[in-house]
């Protein structure tokens, strides 16, 4: 009987149904899966004529699926605490490209690590893409790249062409010496220290000292000397360095030649107010100390570590507090991400149905942004999913049951004709 047909594409449906459900509760914890569900369709009616009003009398032959869909909503962020790893929040998905192959694909999974080569890959070795970085600068203007976090092991040092004390100096009298610390040419330390003595109320002597050491005998250790002069609020007036002009915001022309190292000369200004514009030299009734000292200068560095930002620059950590981008994780947009192909291990390809791939930033034009050192967890409802299964059972039961009674009223036919 062909009414067998009706039941048996129920049973089909159910059965895909739960399959999917299935297969979303199979991946509960996988990183970055997105919940899938099934649409359905009737099959074409089979028209028996009309009715005394005109009206079409139509039988329907079953159901079939028309479609899935992917639910592309965030999952919950897990912080892992790796640098490697990344969530994206939002629209897009990572850029990934096999490296045999060459072929680009895409996913939501961001549970990253490196390779010997120390380049971002997923589980299946497959490189993470995006903007390639040279001393530091991003370039968006070439083609997508691999993103390797150990190509500047070493960052080289930059001379000290300025420096500040916070220091007060004691209204009572005195002498004071603060050492600090300013890098040359080839990032080597090189130690100042400066001298102060008072020589009247509110009046002070200073004297600026390298080591004897740091330069090439018989070139003097003093290179620089001058006068303080302070109010009666112990704010300073003004600083005239020898043979100079008065000034209350700096003092330039510090001259250190002939380094030892082989460096190039040096030639510094020492700020005398901080960045907000404060008096960094103070003389009050207090104890003459320094609390901070501060160079534009530093050493040698080399790569401690890396973090991710927001943008998804790749942003390196050197022993000298310096940071410099490595380069830059793009993300893919796709005008109907429900188009995209499922290639498995959590990929994506993209299809004439989804469009080609938009490339960009992250956080820019609508796309989604970086979380370094977190995963996107599964968007998988238990609750939801565990009630979708309880219908398609029902669902399941209730065809089978009409099977059942086709197949006892098709016995009970043919019991007659016997």
């Amino acid at each position: 009987m062909g009414a067998f047909s009706v039941p048996l594409s129920g049973l089909a449906a159910a059965s895909s149904e739960l399959n999917v459900i299935g297969n979303n509760l199979a991946n509960l914890n996988t990183d970055g899966f997105k919940d899938q569900s099934l649409s359905f369709a009737d099959i074409f009616n089979q028209a028996q004529g009309a009715s005394g009003n005109g009206d079409p009398i139509q039988i329907g032959s079953g159901v079939t699926v028309a479609g899935t869909t992917s639910n592309f909503s965030n999952g919950s962020m897990d912080a892992t605490g790796i640098s490697s790893n990344m969530a994206l929040q939002g629209n897009g998905f990572f850029v990934i490209q096999n490296p045999i192959t060459g072929q680009d694909s895409y996913t939501r999974d961001g549970s990253f690590t490196t390779n010997s080569q120390n380049q971002l890959v997923d589980t299946s070795g497959n490189l993470v893409m995006g903007y390639p970085a040279v001393n530091g600068v991003i370039s968006t203007d070439g083609p997508l790249s691999p993103i390797s976090v150990g190509q500047s092991g070493t960052i080289p040092g930059a001379a000290s062409t300025t420096f500040e004390m916070n220091t007060n100096l004691d209204a009572s009298g005195g002498t004071f010496s603060q050492p600090l610390t300013v890098y040359d040419s080839l990032g080597n330390p090189q130690t100042l220290t400066v001298n102060f003595t008072q020589t009247g109320s509110g009046a002070w002597n200073y004297s600026i000292t390298v080591p004897s050491s740091a330069v090439t005998p018989p070139a003097p250790t003093t290179v620089a000397t001058g006068t303080l002069a302070f109010n009666s609020d112990g704010q300073l007036t003004g600083a005239t360095p020898t043979g100079g002009a008065s000034s209350t915001t700096s003092v330039p022309g510090i001259a250190i030649t002939g380094l030892a190292d082989g460096a190039s000369d040096m030639n510094l200004t020492w700020n005398l107010n901080s960045s907000s514009g404060t008096p960094s030299l103070t003389q009050l009734a207090s104890t003459s100390t320094t609390s901070s000292t501060t160079t534009d200068g530093y050493a040698v560095g080399t790569l401690t570590g890396y973090t991710v930002t927001s943008n998804g620059t790749v942003e390196g950590q050197y022993s000298n507090n310096q940071t410099l981008a490595l380069g830059q994780v793009v993300v893919a947009n796709f005008s109907n991400d429900q188009g995209l192909q499922q290639t498995g291990n959590n990929d994506y390809q993209a299809t004439v149905a989804s469009g080609a791939a938009v490339i960009g930033q992250a956080g820019a034009g609508g796309n989604g942004t970086i979380t370094g050192g977190s995963v996107e967890e599964s968007n998988v409802n238990l609750s939801t999913e565990f009630a979708n299964m309880i219908v398609a059972q029902q669902g399941y039961e209730a065809n089978a049951k009409v099977l059942t009674t086709l197949d006892q009223v098709s016995q009970a036919t043919l019991q007659m004709i016997s």
